[in-house]
């Protein structure tokens, strides 16, 4: 008690005489550490691609309505169906697709309908498990219009397909169901729609393009059998996944004539980009909001093909007020390309979901456009009248050899044998979106900070506007005669390797008075480090994390994250050579990580730098393509870089000292010997400074090499 009291009159003194107090320390400010953000840092990757890609949906759609206003909408539906074809990838179908190599595997008659299980090929070697609702031949003689309805990221044994299958043929439509690549059903191994999917972003394709043949060869084989009248063509209808399947199939096919997507489609503005889901990459080809290409455009480009739209009013993730959105802006296009009547919309009272209502509103859809007899009058169906059926049932057990990442693999492959590495520099700038080099970026500084022999210097650079890349420059405090520095960059955060007097400190001669000394840079590119993005409500979910919505929604801007960081790690470059404090024609450019990738693409940009080296960093985009398994970051997957070249053939043009230490594969594992021989033998040949170490011990083997180059 007697304790207390005497603290309590000592801060009522304090408090009592503050004004006349001459205060030594509590009213300095503290300044040490990062140079204070304009922003949050955190949310400054993911603010930036909402704000650019926004930008670019609010230039397209003022390109649509215009089109439309004018009258001129053929040749925008010209450019859409243009950009989607250009980043799709081959799509042989119809006469020029491949022999379907039809096998019919089993055949069940219902009550009410006929299922056949059939196999046919979409790609040579890639199996379609298609199951085929037969309608009765009593109550509906063939030939029969057909409906085909892929299915969304689920299986085709689901109450959402196979129910809107039976519903179909009860009133006289041939149905076909059948699994898309990965998710639930049959086809699974190398269809993973995430994992394997964003590989094809490598080679310059798009994994939906595997979702929609497989749509579009059910057309195929439909025609191939004699009870299928097909001179109306043909209705295409399903949900969430396999309504974007139908979107995208009514514009690159048009024996669709009746199209009927549900639960699929908002404004991208509100999903993916600003709410952060983490999307598929199957619907975000490259560049496709670069050149204006938003679900409204995807719809509006069907014209003339009828299109009903449905939704549910209680969908969690397709909302309520974005559908009627979406839908009263398409029927405007509609309206004002004079066939209002051929866009329609259906809001039921359901969730996410296909359901019977839907069925029935598709069915007279159907009647209207392709059966040619609108005033059809249905018999009444009851809810019960239709039965799940046993999974077994629709199995078709189809061969599983071709999948996504096999095609994909082999299409990597066959870039690697065609390519050459004449003007790989303008190879790289189209890759990495970089026409001219960037200039020195603006930088903010704080004061040094002495740190024995050295100075330590916080600062910001600031290459583009709402971009802010936090650096740390630790320089010789004695400028009697310059040395070089490391511009260095670690996706794991800049103070990784320079914190506890480690790789970055040791070269640079930290703590050595009476030695030489040199200089270090180390860069947060955007997004790693003090700006890694932080976690958002959908990332959640088990398929979701911050990285694989960066990069595909980046890819879907056309300005892939890596890229960005490419771009960056020159401006920084740039920058570094304004410092008076060094040599400039002695720096060193490295990277660990994807942080060598970015020092690699610097090194064949500039070819004033005095070398380059890599640790612990990504041998080949090629490994990432033909590896069963990898556990890089998603970002790692450049856009259409096999195209152009890859991280061997970059090293093969260097004629600068080159240090690659523990080249890693697709899943981090230090490439082997005869691995490394074969990967790097045109580097070797061609640069006599060329060297590649597998060591424990990094720093032993990199700081005497580092020295011969900044001293």
């Amino acid at each position: 008690m007697r304790r207390f009291l005497s603290l309590f009159i000592l801060l009522f003194h304090i408090t009592l005489f503050a004004g006349e107090i001459e205060w030594r320390y509590s009213q300095i400010p503290f300044q040490l550490g990062p140079v204070n953000p304009s922003q949050d840092l955190r949310m400054m990757m993911r603010s930036y691609i909402v704000n650019r890609t926004c930008n670019y949906l609010d230039v397209g759609a003022f390109q649509r309505m215009q089109a439309f206003e004018k009258n001129d909408w053929q040749s925008w539906q010209n450019h859409i169906k243009n950009t989607i074809k250009d980043q799709m990838g081959e799509m042989p179908f119809g006469e020029n697709g491949a022999p379907l190599n039809v096998r019919l595997v089993s055949r069940h008659k219902l009550k009410h309908c006929t299922i056949e299980n059939v196999l046919f090929e979409s790609y040579p070697g890639w199996d379609v498990n298609a199951s085929v609702f037969l309608p009765d031949k009593e109550k509906y003689p063939p030939p029969w219009q057909a409906i085909v309805v892929p299915v969304g990221h689920s299986s085709k044994t689901r109450k959402n397909y196979q129910i809107p299958a039976q519903v179909f043929a009860s009133l006289g439509y041939v149905a076909v169901i059948f699994d898309p690549p990965g998710m639930a059903g049959e086809k699974q191994g190398g269809n993973d729609h995430f994992t394997d999917g964003v590989r094809c972003y490598l080679t310059g394709t798009s994994s939906n393009r595997y979702f929609i043949m497989d749509a579009i060869r059910c057309m195929d084989y439909l025609e191939s059998r004699p009870d299928i009248d097909t001179s109306n063509g043909f209705g295409m209808t399903g949900v969430s996944g396999g309504g974007a399947t139908t979107m995208y199939a009514t514009l690159l096919d048009d024996r669709i004539t009746a199209s009927g997507p549900s639960c699929c489609a908002l404004p991208s503005a509100h999903h993916p980009i600003r709410n952060t889901y983490a999307p598929c990459t199957e619907t975000l080809l490259y560049g496709r909001f670069k050149n204006g290409v938003d679900n409204i455009d995807l719809l509006c480009a069907a014209i003339p093909t009828p299109v009903l739209f449905m939704f549910g009013e209680k969908d969690e993730v397709f909302k309520l007020e974005y559908s009627l959105e979406i839908s009263n802006d398409v029927h405007k296009s509609f309206k004002q390309a004079g066939i209002d009547d051929k866009f329609s919309y259906f809001a039921d009272t359901s969730g996410h979901a296909y359901t019977i209502p839907m069925a029935l509103k598709f069915t007279k859809w159907m009647d209207k456009w392709v059966r040619k007899d609108p005033d059809r009058k249905l018999p009444k169906i009851q809810p019960d009248q239709f039965k799940m059926l046993p999974d077994s049932m629709l199995f078709c057990y189809p061969g599983l050899d071709g999948n996504i990442f096999s095609l994909n693999k082999v299409l990597a492959l066959e870039f690697k044998n065609n390519r050459n590495t004449r003007n790989i520099q303008q190879k790289i700038k189209k890759t990495i979106e970089c026409k001219n080099l960037p200039t020195a970026p603006p930088a903010q500084q704080n004061e040094p900070t002495q740190v024995w022999v050295h100075n330590l210097e916080e600062l910001t650079l600031y290459p583009e506007k709402d971009i802010e890349l936090p650096c740390t420059f630790m320089y010789p405090i004695l400028q009697d005669e310059k040395k070089g520095a490391i511009l260095y960059f670690d996706d794991r955060g800049r103070w990784t390797d320079l914190r506890k007097q480690t790789l970055l400190s040791e070269p640079a001669h930290f703590l050595k008075r009476d030695q030489e000394r040199a200089s270090v840079f180390t860069v947060d590119l955007r997004g790693w480090g003090d700006t890694k993005a932080a976690d958002m409500p959908y990332d959640i979910a088990s398929w979701a994390h911050s990285s694989r919505w960066l990069s595909y929604v980046s890819a879907g801007m056309g300005d892939h994250t890596l890229a960005m960081r490419i771009r960056d790690g020159l401006a920084s470059l740039a920058y570094l050579r304004t410092r008076t404090e060094i040599d400039t024609n002695k720096i060193i450019v490295g990277g660990y990580g994807l942080g060598g990738v970015v020092a690699q693409h610097i090194a064949a940009l500039d070819d004033k730098i005095a070398g380059v080296f890599t640790i612990n960093s990504l041998a080949t985009f090629e490994s990432l393509a033909t590896s069963e398994n990898y556990t890089w970051s998603q970002e790692a997957f450049l856009p259409n870089v096999l195209k152009y070249y890859d991280l061997p053939e970059i090293i093969s043009t260097f004629k600068i000292p080159t240090l690659i230490i523990n080249p890693l594969d697709a899943e981090k594992n230090v490439l082997t010997p005869q691995v490394q021989e074969n990967i790097y033998a045109l580097a070797k040949s061609t640069n006599k400074q060329f060297e590649i170490i597998t060591t424990e011990n990094i720093l032993d083997e990199f700081k005497p090499w580092a020295e011969k180059l900044v001293y």
